[in-house]
């Protein structure tokens, strides 16, 4: 009997390559590539350390809001965004209209990250008359990638989405009354785990 046949073909591999949320592998590599975040952090990874590690260590230091900045540097823009989103969407600040308005916006794009709605965005957030942490959240959704506007060439840099991201969700954290603070921060840390796991 003739054993070769499509059903002793060799099974296709269907295991799809592990994703990581975060931009580097580990915290050493995310200090060398963007040395922007060592002019807001003051704690340093070791050499060996990987980024559960260090998040850890930031959270029960005496400066834990640095693990906010940590996050918000390590995860990829879209990534951190939708978390940054998350912290400001659950927290007990109330949102004015344009807040609330500004916000289904930047739920859409994360639906739809094309650049006509991160334009729309950002054209909004730019002329907000104030700097909400809502607003902060368009900015780094306005400078998530490509050219800075349609008729501008130029590349966003790499490092204005995460410095965005950080000042939203630290923003949001200063509004949060003194006894809620570290209850908020808590939270929105727990909320970054997710994005240190590899999916």
């Amino acid at each position: 009997m003739d054993d070769e046949g499509p059903q002793n073909e060799p099974q296709q591999e269907k295991t799809q390559p592990a994703i990581s949320a975060l931009r580097y592998e580990t915290p050493s590599e995310l200090y060398t590539a963007m040395p922007q975040i060592r002019n807001l952090m003051q704690h340093r990874p070791r050499d060996d350390e990987s980024a559960v590690a260090f998040l850890a260590r930031l959270r029960s230091s005496t400066t834990p809001e640095e693990a906010v900045t940590f996050t918000a540097f390590a995860a990829r823009a879209k990534m951190a965004i939708w978390w940054a989103y998350e912290c400001v969407r659950t927290s007990s600040e109330e949102m004015s209209a344009d807040d609330r308005a500004l916000m289904e916006q930047i739920a859409n794009w994360t639906t739809h990250p094309d650049a006509q709605n991160r334009y729309m965005v950002m054209k909004e957030a730019l002329w907000a008359p104030q700097r909400t942490p809502v607003v902060l959240l368009g900015l780094a959704v306005g400078w998530s990638g490509g050219q800075f506007a349609p008729n501008d060439p130029s590349q966003v840099p790499p490092y204005r989405t995460p410095r965005a991201v950080n000042s939203a969700v630290l923003s949001c954290l200063a509004k949060s009354s003194l006894n809620r603070r570290p209850i908020e921060l808590a939270r929105f840390l727990d909320l970054a785990l997710s994005l240190y796991r590899v999916l």
